[in-house]
This record gives structure tokens, sequence and C-alpha cells, in this order.
């Protein structure tokens, strides 16, 4: 398995899902377009990741990296790869499905629960896990519903955080992937968006929060996304 991972600032890492893909024995490469990296075609990989950044996939004409990236999101769900976006990167998976993004109706900066709906909670990568669970958050926007997606879980500030846009493309607006260092980065690289708020915490909150809960379940997730569509096109 070939997994490229398009990152949109040095400081938004992809996190576990590095670790998880070189657990695997996958081939991970990373593409920083914004740093004019050139972006690969959709026939080079198996499995596109989308992160997340401090733009908005609106603005492609200030950034046009992100409309070759939304062209090539496009093309790889087209193609039934293995598509996963995170905050950024599931706008952008909206996006290449013309579905615009949109605002969310709160800011979230934090650690709050995520609940699955009723299709989260039938939905085979979630089978038997439990239906709340503790995320990080850092957005002020959301994906876009496109004809056929799926809400799989909400929050209380935000009713798209979880998205499935087809067989093998997920959507998350939240974080899974971060770690107490990313965080880190995060609070360093964007003070300006923490501010007081509904659900917005102070960095002492951020650094004090457990992430490994939400690690193990990304891992869970892309374990089962994988084996769940590898099992749906073995049986066409």
């Amino acid at each position: 398995m070939k997994v490229c991972a398009f990152l949109h600032a040095p400081f938004e890492k992809p996190g576990v899902f590095k670790d998880w893909a070189l657990s695997k024995g996958f081939q991970f490469d990373e593409v920083h377009a914004y740093d004019g990296e050139p972006i690969p075609s959709v026939d080079d990989y198996d499995f596109f990741l989308f992160m997340g950044g401090p733009h908005s996939p609106s603005q492609v004409e200030k950034y046009p990296y992100l409309g070759t990236e939304i062209h090539l999101a496009q093309a790889a769900m087209a193609k039934n790869k293995y598509v996963v976006g995170v905050c950024l990167g599931a706008q952008i998976m909206g996006e290449a499905l013309g579905a615009a993004v949109e605002k969310s109706p709160h800011k979230e900066v934090g650690v709050f629960p995520i609940t699955l709906t009723p299709d989260g909670e039938s939905d085979p990568l979630f089978n038997g896990l439990p239906s709340v669970y503790p995320v990080a958050h850092w957005h002020c926007d959301m994906p876009g519903l496109s004809a056929g997606a799926v809400v799989l879980a909400t929050s209380e500030g935000c009713p798209r955080q979880i998205v499935r846009y087809g067989e093998s493309a997920l959507a998350l607006q939240c974080h899974l992937e971060m770690t107490r260092d990313m965080v880190e980065g995060m609070i360093q690289n964007c003070p300006e968006d923490i501010h007081p708020g509904t659900y917005i915490q102070s960095a002492e909150e951020l650094l004090a929060q457990d992430y490994l809960p939400a690690n193990r379940l990304l891992c869970q997730l892309m374990d089962r996304l994988l084996l769940d569509d590898t099992a749906t096109r073995n049986a066409r």
C-alpha cells in the first residue's frame, strides 16, 4: 500500500496517521504543496490523505495548490482509491464532490466529545465501539454535504464531525491524529485561535488533555476502512 499525505503547514503534521501506516509496512510519502512541491498523479498511490491547515478550500485563487488538490481528490474518489481528509482535508473532499465548505455553527478549539449518529452506530467502522468519544478540534468551518454523503458523528458545536463520502472515502472534521507535541505546535503557531468561547479551551486545558483514546480510535477506523472496503470489493 502506497500512502500519499498532503500537508498544508509545517506545524500541521500527519501525527498518528504516519505511525499507523508505517506499522502496517505501508510506504508513506508527504507532499508539501504549499512549499512548491509537485502534486503526484492519482495513479501513483493507493491511499490519499489530506491533512488540516490554516486556509480554506474556498481560497483557491490565493492558494492555487488547493485547487489542484481538490481535482486530485475528485479523481481519487472516482477511481475508488482510499481517501481520508482531516479538517481542511475533509472540506477539500466535500469541494471535490461539488459541496462547498460551510461555516460551522461554532468555532471549536479543544477536546470535546463527538457522538455517533444512527448512521454512525450502524456503520461497520464503528461496530461495537462507544457512541461517544472525546477528540480534539481546531476549526471554524465544516465540510459540505454532497449527494450520498452520510454524517456518522456530530458534536454540540459542529453537526458534521465524521462524514462518509463513499465506501473508501472518509472525512474527519475533528482531529484523531493529534498528539500532545502536535498540540504544542498548534498553540505556538496559532495563538490567535485561543480566545474565550463556548467551545474553546485555554492553552493550559489543551495541554492537560489525554489524546491517546482518540489516537487508538483513529487506528481502529483506518484498519476497518481498509478491511470493510476490501470485503465489499471482493463480494462484487
